[in-house]
C-alpha cells in the first residue's frame, strides 16, 4: 500500500492536516464503497456533494479525506464508538485542494502506478459511431496479436472478462482501476470510449492516449452542455491535451496521434491548437484514408480503402455508410499504432457485429426486424438512410427520446422519420421523471411538420405494444428499426426501473407471429 504522502505528491497545489504517513487501502469518491484505511476524495456534482458525506466515509473507515474547502472533521458525528471521546475525525487526515475531481485523477493515477503508461491507449469521441470503432480497433489490435480491451457504453472488456459498464467513460479513479486490471491481465493496447461529459468533467484527467480518434458531432446532450458551441468546444479539448504538456512526466515516449473525420463539419474547429499529428479519414474529401468503390447490402458493406500503407478492399459484415466510416477511423488508429494494414483489414473483416448496433433479429421471418442504439438527430438519420439504401419495402420505425434530456432534438427526430420512414410509431424510451406521453408529443410536433395528423404515424406509449405492433405491420421484404435503446436492457420510469430489452421483446414477438403464420398455412391445406 502507498502513503497519503506518497500519492499527495502528484497534487502541484495542496495543504495536509494530520498523518501524512497514513498508508491507503484504496480510493473511491462515493462513501458507501469506502472501507478501512481509503482515501475519500469530496467531489462536488449536479445533485450531491461529497462534502456531505465525509462521516460516512469515516464511518466505514476512511482514513483521509480531500476536501475544496475547509471541513471540521473532528467536530463530525461519524457514528463511530471507536472513536468516543477523541472527536470523531481524530487521526484522519485532511487534504485540501482546489480542484477535487483533478485531485481524484491524479492521485488514482499514483496509486495503481500510472496504467496508461503501460499500455497503447486509443480515446474514441464523437456523437455517434463510439461503440463500434472501439470494437472494431481492439479487433485490429487482436488479429496483430496483441490482447486488447475495451471500456465504453456497452460494456468494459478486458481479456475474457465482461465488467458491467455504468457509464460511458468512468469516473477517473474506476478508469485506474480498470486500467491497472487490465494490466495485470496481461493487455497491451485499450481501446476507450471518452465522451463529452468526461471531458467536461475531468474524468480521463491523468491519462496518457497515445491516439485521440473523432468521429462525428451533431446534436446531442444539449442538456448538460446548453449549447452546441460548447459540446464542440469539449470534444476540441480532448485533442488540445493529446500529447500536450501537462502536470505529468510523458511515459511513453512516442508521439501521438489525431485520427479525425474530415467530411465533418467541424473538422477544422476539432483539430486546432492539437500538438499531435493529424491523420483524415472520409469518403467525401481528399483525406488521408479515403474509401471509394462502395457497395452497401443487407449482409454487409465493401469497399477499397486508399491509405498511406496501400490500397486495401474490404469485405465486411457491417451494414451501413456510417460503419465505412467507422471502419476508416480503425484502419487510422491501427497504421498510427504501426499495425501491418493486412493485419488491419482481417480484423475488420472478422467483426460479426456490436451489440445493440444495427443489431438483426432473425426467426425466419420475411422481413428484417433491426435494433440500434440511434438516440439522436442524425444517429436516427444515418440507420434509416441505410435502410432506404438496401432494403426495397416499407421502413417501419419505432422510436421515443429520453426523459430528463435534451428536448430540442425531439422535434427535430420526429421530422427526421417522417420524412424517412414510411411508418412511424411514436413510444416511450427512458421517460424518467417525464410523463412518457409528453414526450411522444413533443416528438410528434416535428413528425406532424411533415405529414398531417394520423398520415403514417402513430403513438403508442407502451413500448412492448409498440414494438408488437410494428413487427405485425410488417410484410414480406419491408424493415422494422427499433431505435433508442439498443444493447440497454432496462427501462427507466419516474418511480422505478424494470427489465425491458428491445431484442427479446422483438424475438418474442416474432416467434409467435411466426409460429402462428405456420399454423394457419397449415391449417388451410
Amino acid at each position: 500500500m502507498a502513503t497519503l504522502g506518497y500519492l499527495v505528491e502528484s497534487l502541484p497545489e495542496k495543504s495536509i492536516t494530520g498523518n501524512g504517513q497514513v498508508e491507503i487501502a484504496g480510493i473511491t469518491y462515493d462513501s458507501r464503497t469506502a472501507g478501512p484505511g481509503y482515501l475519500f476524495v469530496c467531489i462536488k456534482g449536479d445533485k450531491y456533494d461529497g462534502h456531505d458525506f465525509i462521516a460516512d466515509a469515516m464511518r466505514r473507515g476512511a482514513r483521509a479525506i480531500v476536501v475544496e474547502r475547509n471541513v471540521d472533521v473532528e467536530g463530525l458525528d461519524s457514528g463511530s464508538d471507536s472513536d468516543a471521546g477523541t472527536g470523531a475525525g481524530a487521526g484522519v487526515a485532511i487534504v485540501e485542494v482546489p480542484d477535487a475531481r483533478r485531485a481524484l485523477g491524479a492521485l488514482a493515477r499514483a496509486f495503481y502506478d500510472n496504467p496508461s503508461g503501460k499500455l497503447t491507449l486509443v480515446g474514441v469521441t464523437g456523437t455517434n459511431g463510439k461503440t463500434t470503432t472501439t470494437y472494431l480497433v481492439k479487433a485490429v489490435f487482436e488479429e496483430a496479436g496483441y490482447p486488447a480491451g475495451v471500456i465504453g457504453t456497452i460494456q468494459n472488456v478486458i481479456g475474457r472478462e465482461i465488467v458491467p459498464a455504468k457509464h460511458t467513460t468512468p469516473e477517473s479513479s474506476d478508469l485506474e482501476e480498470l486500467l491497472d486490471r487490465m494490466v495485470r491481465a496481461g493487455v497491451k493496447a485499450v481501446a476507450m470510449e471518452v465522451s463529452s461529459h468526461a471531458i467536461a468533467l475531468d474524468r480521463i484527467f491523468g491519462l496518457e492516449f497515445d491516439i485521440g480518434v473523432f468521429t462525428n458531432i451533431t446534436q446531442d446532450h444539449l442538456d448538460f452542455h446548453k449549447t452546441f458551441d460548447n459540446y464542440v468546444a469539449a470534444k476540441a479539448k480532448f485533442f488540445k491535451g493529446l500529447g500536450a504538456d501537462g502536470p505529468y512526466e510523458v511515459v511513453k515516449k512516442r508521439p501521438k496521434a489525431a485520427v479525425v473525420n474530415m467530411d465533418d463539419p467541424n473538422f477544422h474547429r476539432i483539430i486546432e491548437g492539437t500538438p499531435a499529428e493529424v491523420i483524415t479519414y472520409g469518403i467525401e474529401n481528399e483525406a488521408d484514408i479515403r474509401a471509394f468503390n462502395i457497395t452497401l447490402g443487407l449482409s454487409g458493406i465493401s469497399f477499397d480503402a486508399a491509405t498511406p500503407a496501400g490500397t486495401v478492399a474490404l469485405n465486411m459484415k457491417l451494414r451501413g455508410m456510417f460503419n465505412i466510416y467507422n471502419a476508416l477511423a480503425a484502419i487510422g488508429a491501427g497504421l498510427e499504432a504501426g499495425l501491418d494494414i493486412e493485419h488491419i483489414k482481417r480484423g475488420l473483416e472478422r467483426v460479426g457485429g456490436v451489440p445493440g448496433r444495427f443489431e438483426s433479429v432473425d426467426v425466419g421471418q420475411d422481413f428484417a426486424v433491426i435494433v440500434d442504439y440511434a438516440h439522436t438527430p442524425d444517429g436516427l438519420e444515418n440507420i434509416l438512410k441505410a435502410a432506404r439504401q438496401f432494403v426495397s419495402g416499407r421502413k417501419i420505425v419505432v422510436f421515443g427520446c429520453g426523459g430528463d434530456r435534451d428536448r430540442t432534438k425531439r422535434p427535430i427526430m420526429g421530422r427526421i422519420a417522417a420524412s424517412l420512414a414510411d411508418h412511424v410509431i411514436l413510444t416511450s424510451d427512458n421517460p424518467r421523471s417525464e410523463d412518457p406521453a409528453s414526450i411522444c408529443a413533443e416528438i410528434e410536433a416535428g413528425v406532424r411538420g411533415v405529414r398531417g395528423r394520423g398520415e403514417g404515424y402513430e403513438v403508442i406509449v407502451d413500448r412492448r405494444s409498440a414494438i408488437e405492433r410494428a413487427v405485425n405491420l410488417a410484410g414480406r421484404g419491408d424493415i422494422v428499426i427499433i431505435a433508442g435503446k439498443g444493447h440497454e436492457t432496462y427501462q427507466i420510469f419516474r418511480d422505478r426501473t424494470i427489465h425491458f430489452d428491445d431484442r427479446e421483446v422483438a424475438r418474442d414477438v416474432l416467434e409467435e407471429r411466426v409460429g402462428h403464420d405456420s399454423a394457419v398455412s397449415e391449417g388451410s391445406n
